[in-house]
């Protein structure tokens, strides 16, 4: 009896202690992809956020840690801020337990950025074009979704934007609606749009194939040949970096381009006195 109660309260202290590999990428910022069972999914998953993690290390203040493969129906997703869950037809639904967790991440300020990869399926329309990714977020609390507009924070969070290319472009990402009457203030070109951060992100661009590096820092995928390939990859970094930074300092940027037209009217007010 004493022999059971000892192993009972073993198990109940390694359970209580946090995962080291989580506790590490809460220090290191690591990115953390979705395990989705595919080997090559999951393979590029890992190098893309490899790729995308050397570029923001090389561009930003950001120096993000090696990436962490997720199992939704294990890991705890508390100490995570950013997830990239590519849709795969074939990828179980998580348990209900999972769901518990991903909603709580979601509403405790993470971001998870669904990429169902048919980017090169044309005729596909809004973020429900895959039965797959129905499924899968069925269970989730998401907020009404809308096409990001082109004065979202995400087009200006690090580098300007008109498009959030992977290895396909052209198609629509979606994020949390705006809300009701936002409008631009005078003076200011955007409108104050998501005050926070979009807990949700749909598109089918297929990111991580174009983030994807090898061992030696290589691109994995090909984008087409010569410089026009290479320009679409380097669009694809920008709106990567431009993701995270958005991820980690929310409306911050939107704030910003309010700032003249508030010091505008702060001397006006001056002058009147």
């Amino acid at each position: 009896m004493i022999l059971m109660a000892c192993i009972w309260a073993a198990t109940a202290r390694a359970q209580d202690d946090p995962d080291p590999r989580l506790v590490r990428a809460a220090d290191e910022v690591a990115l953390a992809y979705v395990v989705t069972g595919d080997a090559e999914v999951d393979r590029a998953s890992e190098a893309g956020l490899r790729g995308l993690s050397q570029v923001l290390t090389q561009r930003t203040t950001i120096e993000p840690g090696a990436p962490l493969g997720i199992d939704l129906d294990r890991d705890d997703l508390s100490l995570l801020t950013f997830l990239y869950w590519p849709v795969t037809e074939a990828q179980p639904s998580p348990t209900p337990q999972a769901y518990v967790r991903l909603n709580h991440f979601l509403k405790s300020g993470g971001v998870i950025l669904f990429d169902t990869r048919d980017g090169d399926i044309a005729g596909l329309g809004g973020p429900d074009g895959s039965a797959a990714l129905q499924r899968l977020a069925a269970p989730l609390d998401i907020p009404q979704l809308a096409p990001i507009p082109a004065d979202h924070v995400l087009t200006r969070s690090f580098y300007l934007l008109h498009d959030f290319p992977g290895r396909y472009q052209g198609r629509e990402v979606w994020a949390e609606a705006p809300r009701a009457g936002a409008e631009a203030a005078e003076g200011v070109p955007f409108r104050n749009l998501n005050d926070g951060v979009s807990p949700v992100i749909i598109g089918g661009n297929s990111w991580a194939e174009a983030w994807a590096v090898d061992d030696n820092g290589l691109p994995i995928y090909s984008m087409g040949a010569g410089f026009e390939a290479e320009e679409g990859r380097e669009m694809a970094y920008r709106f990567g970096v431009n993701l995270i930074m958005y991820v980690l300092t929310g409306n911050y940027k939107s704030d910003q381009v309010h700032v003249p037209a508030l010091l505008e009217r702060l001397r006006s007010e001056e002058v009147l006195r």
